[in-house]
């Protein structure tokens, strides 16, 4: 029996956890719901946490084998659209991307003040709740941090949901006609061919190797991100199929909404109420900002509006599609906006709280 040894635990549930994912991808998808591979597993699996843990076997986690490598194929699609044009108008891009570093700082700010002492968290799920980006990140090094995961998931997850169907909804009323969309938008910049599937397994492997070896934060993904973005800019960007992207929001979300194990409904109403708060406090921050710069950057306060919007990147650069609101300079803001946060939260995880 050496090959069992060396395969995840129990997987019959985490295969049944996964086909209850797919159902929700499925239905999120039928019903319009944004990121709906990410948003739909993790709301069909989420109540198996709550409810009916009792029947998985006891103390029962989604298993890291199966999820790890998923994070590190969602880094590499994030650092597969570092072109080497996106890089050379970054000296053209100071004021905007110095708003965002401003953003990141103040955001973060008021959220650990929100979450810290309205809200009633201990320091470490305030501050990771407060994080302005970086979604698996900031849940990936809360946990190493003692952060209170039920809670740390659902303000995270809170916070893309509003903002993503908050954000289009109110440009829609405004501009008079509906933006956006809850599909997802592929940022290949090269065709899909079968090279592509060695060269993934490369990136994956060296980015895995190199995250853990340098100490990386959120090492699952950015040392994958980072050598992702290393190809590219020598001219070999990767490009992967969407079922493959879709298929790691699918494990990705399974996986988080299972963490949801011990949430308790107070603690998920007063996530709500905490969250509307904090959504309404970053939203009025970045339109601010967004207007002090539509002279110095010379684009239109719609386009900034969007790139301070602290949403998912397919879908703020969606709705940038949908109004012609040069989704590249979004895109770029706010894949900004993600190393920004993963940096804050990886001086502070080990100079505050002690992460290795």
């Amino acid at each position: 029996m050496p090959l069992a040894r060396h395969l995840p635990p129990h997987l019959p549930q985490t295969a049944f956890l996964l086909i209850i994912g797919l159902v929700g991808a499925v239905l999120a998808e039928a019903l319009g719901l944004p990121l709906p591979f990410l948003l739909g597993p993790l709301l069909a699996t989420a109540p198996v946490a709550i409810f009916a843990s009792a029947r998985l076997p006891r103390g029962y986690s989604f298993p890291t084998d199966v999820r790890v490598p998923f994070i590190a194929l969602i880094g590499a699609v994030i650092g597969a659209q570092v072109t080497p044009e996106l890089v050379a108008s970054l000296h053209d891009l100071l004021p905007s991307l110095a708003a965002i570093v401003a953003f990141v700082l103040l955001a973060q700010g008021l959220n650990y003040v929100l979450f810290r002492y309205i809200g009633g968290y201990d320091a470490a799920t305030a501050f990771y709740s407060g994080a302005p980006g970086g979604l698996i990140e900031s849940i990936a090094m809360g946990e190493a941090s003692g952060a209170d995961q039920p809670t740390l998931i659902a303000q995270q997850f809170l916070r893309i949901i509003f903002v993503i169907t908050l954000v289009p909804m109110g440009l829609s009323l405004w501009l008079g006609y509906p933006v956006g969309s809850a599909g997802g938008l592929s940022f290949n910049t090269v065709p899909v061919t079968p090279v592509m599937y060695p060269q993934a397994a490369v990136i994956l492997g060296l980015g895995l190797v190199a995250g853990r070896a340098l100490r990386l934060p959120a090492w699952q993904l950015t040392g994958a991100l980072l050598v992702s973005a290393g190809f590219a800019l020598l001219g070999a960007p990767l490009a992967l199929p969407n079922w493959m992207v879709l298929l790691a929001q699918l494990v990705v979300g399974t996986s988080l909404g299972m963490r949801f194990a011990g949430l308790k409904l107070r603690t998920l109403r007063r996530s709500l109420w905490l969250s509307l708060v904090s959504i309404t406090l970053m939203l009025a921050l970045g339109a601010a900002l967004a207007a002090l710069l539509v002279a110095p950057t010379e684009q239109p306060f719609k386009t900034l509006f969007i790139t301070f919007a602290p949403g998912g990147v397919n879908e703020m650069a969606l709705v940038a599609l949908s109004l012609e609101a040069n989704p590249a300079f979004v895109t770029l803001h706010h894949i900004f906006r993600i190393i920004i946060t993963v940096l804050l939260l990886g001086v502070v995880s080990k100079r505050v709280f002690k992460v290795d």
